[in-house]
């Protein structure tokens, strides 16, 4: 069984954080969601990401807020891929965790989606997953065509009505 764990920097991440929960539950994979700030539990953060391996984790996906360090934290301690969730914030609207997240020094690559892209956090870890798990890739294809379906069905109704 695959196994996600999903990081945030605060409590007050987790509305968005929940779609990337509920799409990859929907995959049948495992989350292990945790609070763990880089800054304020710098140990457990040291101490998740390096069992994280041995606990049967195979994709990270971190959100974080304003300084965002989070992610880059997690990537200097561990092989497994890591996926930056940036998340809004009030001063800067989410730029401020954007650039920080993308803003990788090299060699401790960080994959980033939009600000508050949870759903997509989710499905990235789940296209990372579909490489080694068939049955993951399948339920992929399958949810990309139920969105083509959606999307020409939306097209047709409108076409209808003009």
């Amino acid at each position: 069984m695959s196994k996600v764990g999903i990081l945030m920097g605060s409590k007050s991440d987790f509305e968005v954080v929940k779609p990337a929960v509920s799409v990859l539950k929907k995959f049948g994979v495992e989350t292990e969601v945790r609070v763990i700030s880089a800054h304020r539990t710098p140990d457990e953060a040291h101490e998740f990401a390096a069992t994280a391996k041995e606990r049967g984790m195979e994709v990270l996906i971190c959100a974080a807020g304003k300084a965002a360090h989070l992610g880059g934290v997690i990537a200097a301690l561990t092989t497994l891929p890591v996926i930056g969730l940036p998340v809004k914030t009030d001063m800067m609207g989410g730029l401020d965790s954007l650039l920080s997240i993308v803003q990788m020094p090299s060699g401790i690559p960080v994959a980033t989606v939009g600000v508050n892209g949870g759903e997509n956090a989710g499905l990235l870890a789940l296209q990372i997953l579909g490489i080694k798990y068939p049955e993951i890739e399948a339920q992929l294809v399958q949810y990309k065509e139920n969105m083509k379906a959606k999307i020409n069905a939306d097209d047709k109704a409108l076409q209808e009505l003009l």
